[in-house]
């Protein structure tokens, strides 16, 4: 009887870390730098989110707000900084995107935090990104900063066959 209570208990437990480790690869931390110089830079955090299945390639409806991994992006910047035609002084924001099938819009929030919630209230900018198709898939949601200039860097944001970006400035 105790033998069979012991193997219950530990196939209990291996189940339960399988699925703990298996969760923990769909979704995981991840963030991208770009130095304008070695003190200046901005900073974005995000969570790499694997690809779902269901409406389309990020598995949430086109139009709506999206914070991948339930998180928004986190964005620092220690220097003044224009994106769009918006300028965003040194400091913290959250960033969310609103995907469409063939244009995706970055909304960055004065608010910091990073639960997930969307206030519109919060919003600074809505920024509509220049948007254009992979040559392959890209697996996961992924977010980088491209240097294009001295003063000037390109966040991407790449999943599936998608790549929308959008112009960062030192100003």
């Amino acid at each position: 009887m105790y033998r069979s209570l012991y193997r219950l208990i530990l196939a209990v437990f291996f189940l339960f870390a399988s699925v703990t480790m298996i969760s923990a690869s769909s979704v995981s931390d991840a963030n991208t730098t770009c130095n304008f110089d070695p003190n200046k830079q901005i900073a974005v955090d995000y969570e790499r989110v694997q690809l779902a299945s269901g409406k389309n390639a990020l598995g949430v409806p086109y139009g709506k707000v999206w914070a991948p991994g339930g998180k928004p992006l986190t964005l620092f910047t220690n220097t003044p900084v224009s994106v769009g035609s918006k300028n965003l002084a040194d400091g913290a924001y959250t960033m969310f995107i609103i995907p469409q099938a063939k244009s995706w819009t970055l909304i960055i929030s004065k608010s910091t935090d990073t639960s997930g919630k969307y206030d519109k209230a919060d919003d600074l900018a809505r920024i509509p990104m220049d948007f254009g198709q992979l040559p392959q898939g890209e697996p996961a949601f992924t977010a980088y900063f491209a240097q294009t200039a001295a003063n000037r860097c390109n966040l991407r944001l790449d999943l599936g066959k998608d790549r929308a970006w959008v112009v960062f400035e030192r100003k």
